[in-house]
C-alpha cells in the first residue's frame, strides 16, 4: 500500500484514535486495488472477509430479491463499507459495485476485530461509527415514509448546494436511475418531481441544476435539520 493510501486510511475518524504501531498491525495484509466501473465487488450473503474504504470514485450498494433491486446508497471517498458485517463476523447484507473506475482500500476483518478487541479507543470509534450510520438510517426512513416524491427530490438538490459551499449550479453525482432508487421512485416519478420542481425555484439541463431561487425551493420542500442535517 503506498504511503498516500496509508494517510487516506489514517485521517478518517474510525482510525485517528490508532498508535502507529497498531495501525501497522490493523493495516497488515491489507491491500490497495484499482477496479473500472460496474465491478461486483461483494455479494450479500457472502461472508464479510474484508472492511472496503473508497479513496476514489464511487462505490454503489444495492440489494435484491425475486427479480427486483433498489439502490441503497452511494458511497464517495473517503468512506468505509459496510463495518457492521465486519464487526459482527456476519454475511453481508447487500452487494456492492463500482460506478465509476474506482480505487479501494481493503482491511482485512479480523485485523478489525483483532483491534477492537485490544483497543478501547478504537472500540469507541467503531461504536460511534455504527451510531452515526443507524442514525443515518433512521434519517432515510423518515424521508422515504414521511415525505412525497417532490419533497425528497428537493431536499436532495438542498443538500447537493449545501455540499457545494452554497453553489447556484449543481451536477447530479450520479446517473438518475440510482438516485430513483435511492430516494424511493421509478425513474419516470423522478423525472415528474424534477418538472414540478422547475416553476419552484430551479432549473434543469440534463444532469446540472440551477438554484435560482433557493427560498421557493424551500418552501415546496420543506427541510427538516432532523432529517436532512448530516450533523444532527
Amino acid at each position: 500500500m503506498r504511503d498516500s493510501d496509508r494517510d487516506l486510511v489514517r485521517n478518517l475518524p474510525l482510525f485517528m484514535s490508532l498508535d502507529e504501531a497498531v495501525l501497522d498491525e490493523l493495516l497488515k495484509a491489507s491491500y490497495a486495488q484499482q477496479f473500472p466501473s460496474h465491478v461486483d465487488l461483494i455479494r450479500e450473503g457472502d461472508p464479510a472477509d474484508f472492511l472496503h474504504i473508497v479513496v476514489e470514485g464511487s462505490v454503489e450498494l444495492f440489494s435484491s430479491s425475486h427479480d427486483r433491486e433498489t439502490s441503497m446508497a452511494i458511497v464517495s471517498p473517503v468512506s468505509t463499507f459496510i463495518l457492521a458485517a465486519t464487526i459482527k463476523d456476519a454475511p453481508f447484507l447487500m452487494s456492492a459495485r463500482t460506478i465509476q473506475p474506482s480505487k479501494l482500500v481493503l482491511i482485512p476483518s479480523g485485523n478489525i476485530r483483532r483491534i477492537f478487541d485490544k483497543d478501547p479507543a478504537f472500540a469507541r470509534a467503531i461504536v460511534t461509527e455504527l451510531a452515526t450510520c443507524y442514525r443515518g438510517v433512521v434519517k432515510s426512513m423518515k424521508n422515504l415514509k414521511l415525505r412525497t416524491s417532490v419533497e425528497r427530490v428537493g431536499n436532495y438538490i438542498l443538500r447537493l448546494q449545501d455540499k457545494s459551499a452554497g453553489k447556484e449550479l449543481v451536477e447530479l453525482p450520479y446517473g438518475k436511475r440510482n438516485l430513483a432508487s435511492i430516494l424511493g421512485m421509478t425513474p419516470e416519478n423522478l423525472s415528474r418531481a424534477f418538472g414540478a420542481l422547475q416553476s419552484h425555484g430551479i432549473l434543469m439541463d440534463g444532469a446540472r441544476i440551477e438554484i435560482i431561487d433557493r427560498s421557493a425551493l424551500e418552501a415546496i420542500a420543506k427541510p427538516n435539520r432532523l432529517i436532512d442535517d448530516p450533523a444532527s
